[in-house]
């Protein structure tokens, strides 16, 4: 094995969309394993839209990063927990290795007929965002409608097949072109989408849903959530996972919905949520979600880019809405 391993480095803030300048790749030392510790040789990074958020003040600069999901395999151990050989999830962030602290790997053990790199999409961080968003908060409800944007994204496209499987029965998503509406409707069972570029998003949603949906997970802010309020019916629910449309540009966000008192009038629930503080039910959504998975009834829909090289790039590409589904980066051997 190697004496050197290579991180990513965020050189610079961005104002306004993130590009190559503002990160570099640096070769490190191995560092020392010591006790409590274990070192893993990474295999899949992640690369997510809220990493943007972090390259603001959280992702230190000239260092490695901070904070990043992972999948590596432990090649040294000193962790009693962790055991050579062990795949394990961490958050080490874009590096080749990572020194994992004790508490902080949890170990993967594949079901039958499930890949390792579906351990951060459908089973990982992603898909417990949708479980958590479609089954927890909204509690969507057999014969409802229920609207999900960006469904074409990591979390939009788990969000849509639960929903379908709890018994929805009009799935609506929109997204960001005619081939991710096609992909949407053909590969991940949503009934209807439609391309937000082709006119007014409330126009659009309201002629998907032309009764109104009772659920909507949404995750763009903006002109969504004002569509989203609009044609949520009366006693509705709505969870906001996040707003995408203003990462680039947090101190400019988009004007706050013009339909905001709709939530009054309506009696309707708008809650916002973050995975991190429902991490308790991960176990509850993998048990529920990996029979699906085994018996092709969820489609894990993952983007896999090779290379360590191409970490950044995946991420600006990510920033662009180039990628269709979970973008994940292959930088090891299984």
């Amino acid at each position: 094995m190697s004496s050197t391993f290579r991180a990513v480095h965020q050189v610079a803030r961005p104002d306004g969309a993130p590009g190559a300048e503002h990160f570099a790749v640096v070769e490190h030392p191995l560092p020392a394993v010591e006790p409590g510790t274990a070192l893993a040789e990474n295999i899949y990074l992640s690369v997510d839209p809220y990493m943007r958020e972090l390259m603001d003040e959280e992702w230190p600069l000239h260092e490695p990063l901070g904070y990043g999901r992972a999948i590596g395999r432990i090649v040294r151990s000193e962790d009693p927990d962790l055991q050579v050989g062990d795949l394990v999830e961490h958050g080490g962030g874009w590096s080749t290795h990572a020194l994992i602290q004790h508490g902080y790997g949890r170990v993967i053990r594949p079901a039958a007929g499930v890949a390792t790199a579906t351990y951060l999409s459908v089973l990982g961080a992603t898909g417990l965002t949708a479980y958590v968003g479609v089954r927890e908060i909204l509690r969507v409800q057999a014969g409802e409608a229920v609207y999900i944007s960006a469904a074409a994204g990591a979390v939009g496209g788990v969000a849509g097949q639960i929903a379908k499987l709890t018994g929805a029965a009009h799935v609506v998503g929109s997204a960001g072109s005619a081939a991710k509406v096609r992909h949407v409707v053909e590969r991940l069972g949503f009934d209807a989408a439609f391309d937000y570029h082709d006119g007014p998003v409330a126009e659009l949603l309201a002629k998907a849903a032309p009764n109104g949906v009772h659920a909507v997970l949404e995750g763009v802010g903006g002109d969504h959530l004002e569509a989203a309020i609009g044609s949520t019916r009366e006693f509705g629910r709505i969870a906001w996972v996040g707003s995408i449309s203003q990462y680039n540009h947090p101190d400019r966000p988009p004007a706050a919905p013009r339909n905001l008192y709709a939530v009054s009038d309506r009696s309707i629930h708008l809650r916002g949520y973050q995975v991190r503080h429902f991490m308790h039910l991960r176990q509850e959504a993998q048990i529920w979600l990996t029979p699906h998975l085994q018996a092709g009834r969820i489609v894990a829909d993952e983007q896999i880019v090779d290379g360590f090289e191409n970490v950044v790039e995946a991420f600006l590409g990510v920033m662009r809405g180039d990628n269709t589904g979970k973008m994940l980066v292959r930088v090891g051997e299984e």
